[in-house]
């Protein structure tokens, strides 16, 4: 795990790790799919996209680090992909998602249907275990 180029362009700085907390993560798993059984898609899908970088984040502060300037959504994948252990297809998977996301928040909501929200959700729910997952393997001193 380098994170040099990412803290040396600025995207991340260092902070004093804390212990992972995966509630607001879970919240969010949770609204995402109580949105969905209403059928509002695009919230779903954005509330699912919201568990995931909840749960990158707490990641970054576990590890000691946090996204710095702007791009921050952004950061948190880039950081993502340079840290072992997790999945790169992921990791890409979520950038794609933060990048359609950014547009249905910002310029065309009403077009998330059914399925795609229900993948996403899908996802969300994997990526995330995978994430604690990572956490609880450093924290017993699991190799990856």
């Amino acid at each position: 795990m380098s994170y040099e180029n990412l803290l040396n362009s600025g995207k991340i700085k260092k902070v004093e790790k804390s212990e992972a907390d995966f509630s607001l993560s879970e919240r969010d798993l949770i609204s995402a799919k109580r949105n969905f059984d209403f059928k509002d898609f695009d919230w779903a899908f954005n509330i699912a996209y919201n568990s995931v970088l909840q749960a990158s984040r707490t990641l970054m502060f576990f590890l000691g680090y946090k996204t710095s300037g702007g791009e921050q959504h952004k950061s948190v994948f880039e950081f993502l992909y340079e840290t072992s252990g997790i999945s790169k297809n992921h990791v890409e998977f979520f950038d794609k998602v933060r990048k359609k996301r950014d547009n249905i928040v910002y310029r065309d909501a009403f077009t998330i249907g059914e399925k795609e929200a229900r993948e996403l959700i899908d996802m969300a729910d994997i990526f995330v275990q995978e994430i604690r997952t990572f956490v609880q393997n450093i924290r017993t001193g699991v190799e990856r």
